[in-house]
């Protein structure tokens, strides 16, 4: 993994990162996760992991243990694709609503289409700045607070491949979709706004159920 950019809130990336490792099986079933070691990996405090530790087991991703961290729980397909539909179905209203509520694209789309035009030459870091802007940006525009909640909780981050090739692929597509959910906001077409957010995160989830078999 690594170390913590801090784009969202730290609870949330700390999240987001450990979820994406598990999802790209970096940890397996039954593998253990050492509180002290994956704060010093993430370049973090334990408090956060230990926030962090909390909504994983919540959610399924681990099963904590008394004084020794956590284990890995098994996850598989149908685990994968309940919590990509439910990002689906919350971030598709969360950009139809911030299309409706007029959301401000201004500064967000000439960044877009400068990755765009220069999607070889953009770096992992500031692929993933501009795509948590802009998934933030939604959020809160969407003016839902149990909404963002929600979304804020199902964050997995971006669903990069492991290699470079993947990774850049992965820059591209996501690229253009960003601009096609963008250009639906502007033009105040919700119905458009909902369709694109939907293809672009069932793409994310396709990228990881590659890593899952039938």
């Amino acid at each position: 993994m690594d170390q913590i950019k801090k784009a969202f809130p730290i609870r949330i990336e700390i999240t987001s990162a450990l979820k994406k490792a598990i999802f790209a099986h970096e940890y397996s079933h039954g593998d253990e996760l050492n509180l002290t070691e994956i704060a010093e990996q993430l370049g973090v405090s334990r408090t956060p992991v230990r926030e962090a530790f909390q909504t994983l087991a919540e959610e399924g991703f681990i099963t904590l243990r008394m004084n020794k961290g956590a284990v890995v729980n098994k996850i598989g397909r149908k685990f994968v694709q309940d919590s990509f539909e439910m990002r689906i179905l919350l971030e598709s209203e969360a950009a139809c609503r911030a299309c409706v509520n007029r959301m401000v694209i201004e500064d967000l789309m000439p960044r877009a289409i400068l990755q765009r035009d220069f999607a070889g030459m953009v770096s992992r870091e500031d692929y993933e700045k501009l795509n948590g802007d802009i998934h933030m940006r939604i959020w809160n525009s969407a003016d839902n607070d149990r909404l963002k909640h929600y979304l804020l909780e199902l964050w997995n981050g971006p669903s990069t491949g492991q290699s470079v090739d993947e990774s850049s692929a992965h820059y591209r597509a996501s690229t253009l979709e960003h601009i096609e959910i963008l250009e639906a906001i502007r033009d105040n077409e919700p119905d458009k706004a909902r369709d694109a957010m939907r293809r672009h995160i069932t793409r994310s989830m396709n990228n990881i159920l590659q890593k899952y078999p039938e």
